[in-house]
């Protein structure tokens, strides 16, 4: 009788549950693409608010370091905005003038790059190496990185359009911030196990985006340091290019590369092309690869294939910012995944092989 009485509980909850694996699996996945297809119907408006997220997160050190020196939380956000207010109106004045010229001289560029294409392709033909015909010339368009360039940066103009919702929501959040540990104190115990793993979740994704906010600051500026030397059109631009392009680790770095290499082959030459790959190489190995892994440390990383799936995945959802905000937003769920025992094996699956184990 015992015997019979303990079978009964799976049994149970099978039923009370209403469905079994592979329909909760169908459900599982239909809520999903009903999420997605929401998303992406809803990007104007998502796309800023996941903007004023992210920068919400990133000013909140400063925050909280100027609320323990005393200074009132209005002064606070308010000094907060007003550094924002004037960082955008710096980028507008230095990179908005450059991203027009760069913009209407891309057809030229683009011509200038397949003349380039075509003579390298004759080289190899005099050589006796037979590989140009139409298709070929067709496949290859060295243009294309360019235009997604040009893409991205409109993406991002389109989005001053939204700067007072921004602002406002950020400036909302902070003050929400400010209240919001109380209120969790409130609700949950403090030394209970959902309390820690709220403050492990915010810590880390607070650490994450300040330390590659950071180093992509740094890495945009050294990029721009490194283009004016060179003589390079449009250096600033460039910078800001690989500032945003740095939040997409392996793979974005790369990408920033290809338009200056490719504008500096067309405007200075192949000798001058080479300088700027290399120094985009030694600047991506030394901060990238050496200095970014030792701040972060293990667990906050992701596989390259995941990177690149979450690419193309946000980047069809939310446009041409999406592909900006796409490794925050995996790494985002990554360290949501890690914060809880039963979820810990998909972190795990969704980061990097030299950082999956301890």
């Amino acid at each position: 009788m015992n015997s019979q009485q303990k079978a009964k509980p799976p049994e149970s909850k099978r039923v009370a549950s209403g469905f079994n694996p592979a329909q909760l699996l169908l459900v599982t996945l239909a809520a999903f693409v009903v999420v997605i297809a929401g998303m992406r119907a809803a990007q104007d408006i998502l796309v800023p608010l996941l903007l004023s997220i992210f920068i919400a997160i990133i000013v909140s050190p400063l925050l909280n370091w100027q609320r323990s020196k005393g200074i009132p939380t209005w002064a606070a956000i308010l000094f907060i905005v007003l550094t924002i207010i004037v960082i955008g109106f710096l980028m507008v004045v230095l990179v908005g003038s450059s991203l027009t010229d760069f913009s209407s001289s891309l057809p030229a560029y683009q011509e200038g790059l397949r003349t380039k294409t075509a003579e390298l392709l004759s080289f190899f033909e005099s050589k006796g190496l037979k590989v140009v015909d139409q298709t070929f010339m067709e496949l290859i368009d060295p243009g294309a990185a360019m235009r997604l360039t040009s893409r991205l940066l409109t993406g991002m103009g389109n989005l001053l359009g939204d700067t007072f919702l921004i602002l406002l929501v950020v400036v909302f959040m902070l003050l929400e911030a400010a209240t919001f540990s109380k209120k969790l104190e409130a609700a949950i115990a403090p030394d209970s196990p959902q309390m820690d793993r709220y403050n492990s979740f915010l810590k880390n994704i607070n650490r994450y985006m300040v330390i590659k906010t950071w180093t992509s600051l740094g890495t945009g500026i050294i990029v721009s340091i490194w283009l004016t030397i060179w003589g390079v059109d449009y250096a600033l631009l460039w910078g800001l290019v690989t500032f945003m392009f740095n939040y997409i680790p392996n793979i974005g770095s790369f990408m920033a590369a290809i338009p200056p290499t490719l504008l500096a082959l067309i405007q200075l030459g192949p000798w001058t092309a080479l300088a700027v790959a290399l120094g985009y190489l030694v600047v991506n190995l030394s901060i990238g690869s050496f200095l970014e892994p030792r701040l972060m440390g293990k667990g906050l990383g992701l596989s390259t294939l995941i990177v690149f799936l979450s690419l193309l995945f946000w980047g069809w959802v939310l446009g041409p910012v999406g592909m900006i905000l796409s490794v925050p937003l995996t790494m985002t769920m990554k360290i949501a995944l890690s914060s809880f025992e039963e979820t810990q094996w998909l972190s795990t699956m969704l980061g990097g092989a030299s950082r999956a184990t301890k």
